[in-house]
């Protein structure tokens, strides 16, 4: 697995960010996102890179417990809609309860872009606030700094700089 992507191949990208803001049964956040990574493949989600793991406080309630966010990009077969089943299926088994919004959660993954479509239906491509959050412009731009939002055409490297929420992400 690379620590970047491909210039090349960004147009393409499948974009996923994680987060979490508890370990659950892990011994850490880390490990628990760790894990979660490993559990792609098994749903037919290649990772092909990956950022390092970002802090940040609790959004919007800076009161609760801190978060650890990152960005994969992944290959698969799978169209939006499945990629994004994928997605909520590995949430469920790392006890992903979805309720209130913005709650604590064990496990938060996001289809951020699915290539260079721009989707409104079942499935919101690319993501409508992802360019807004540091804590995740910072992890694409470390690993994409290139990727291009498919609907503003700024880069994920510029994006970070000028995101709004989440100005606190550090990695």
């Amino acid at each position: 697995m690379e620590n970047t992507v491909d210039q090349n191949g960004l147009d393409e990208a499948i974009i996923v960010a994680l987060g979490c803001n508890l370990s659950g049964a892990y011994t850490s956040r880390e490990a628990l996102l760790e894990a979660a990574l490993e559990a792609f493949s098994s749903e037919g989600l290649a990772v092909v890179a990956r950022s390092s793991w970002w802090t940040s406080a609790a959004w919007p309630d800076p009161a609760g417990p801190a978060y650890l966010n990152g960005v994969a990009v992944v290959q698969t077969s799978l169209d939006p809609a499945g990629t994004l089943a994928a997605l909520h299926r590995i949430e469920a088994r790392f006890g992903r309860a979805r309720g209130e919004l913005n709650a604590s959660r064990t496990l938060d993954l996001d289809l951020i872009a699915h290539g260079r479509r721009v989707i409104s239906d079942v499935v919101m491509a690319p993501h409508p606030r992802a360019h807004e959050r540091l804590f995740v412009m910072g992890p694409l731009a470390e690993i994409a700094p290139d990727w291009r939002h498919p609907v503003s055409g700024e880069t994920a490297a510029y994006l970070a700089t000028a995101a709004s929420i989440g100005r606190d992400a550090r990695p």
